[in-house]
């Protein structure tokens, strides 16, 4: 009886604890994002011939609001990023990226140690500074499309926790030279990323 009595006042000081619990999460990662690079062949040549987007290593912030324990929002940042771009391994120039993602996740286990979670969302990617074969060629300048997730947090204490994520966003744009579309470029990246979270 007493066992069960105290189980039960260890739950209800458990729920007390997460429900008072700060609703803002941040974290900080360092993000190794590895592009699909399955861009149709310029001028539908060959494999040979396709556009490729280089691999880069980025810092990223994101900022996440619990509506409740499991259900969060999270709002991905970044400043824009600059790629090399090659065309049959020769460089032809580069561009550069800015990729805000917000996502809708969902915390499996809440207030635990190890707490995973997936999330899906919308990435709005705005393209900038494109610099390919001389200014001859273009990108279109914007992109919008589906963001997968899945991650861990690792809570270390009230406060802090380490976290592992793990990303697919769709980011695609037409390449122009002198008015016509000469590819479909699918950058389409992978994004592995480590970091730490503060929780308010």
């Amino acid at each position: 009886m007493l066992k069960s009595v105290v189980v039960a006042l260890i739950a209800v000081a458990s729920a007390q604890a997460l429900a008072q619990e700060s609703p803002w999460l941040v974290r900080a990662r360092a993000i190794q994002m590895e592009p699909d690079n399955k861009s149709s062949p310029v001028g539908g040549v060959g494999a040979a011939d396709t556009i490729k987007v280089s691999n880069k290593t980025i810092p990223e912030l994101d900022i996440s609001y619990f509506f409740t324990p499991n259900f969060a929002a999270e709002l991905i940042l970044t400043y824009p990023q600059k790629h090399n771009v090659t065309l049959a391994g020769t460089r032809i120039g580069s561009f550069k990226h800015l990729p805000p993602t917000l996502s809708a996740q969902y915390h499996f286990a809440p207030g635990a140690t190890f707490n995973p979670y997936v999330g899906v969302g919308v990435n709005y990617t705005r393209i900038s500074s494109v610099k390919l074969l001389d200014g001859a060629a273009d990108l279109e300048n914007d992109s919008v499309g589906l963001a997968l997730q899945a991650g861990v947090d690792f809570r270390l204490d009230e406060h802090w926790s380490l976290n592992a994520d793990i990303k697919r966003v769709n980011i695609r744009s037409d390449v122009i030279v002198g008015g016509a579309n000469i590819s479909h470029l699918k950058v389409d990246p992978m994004l592995f990323g480590l970091g730490v979270g503060y929780r308010f």
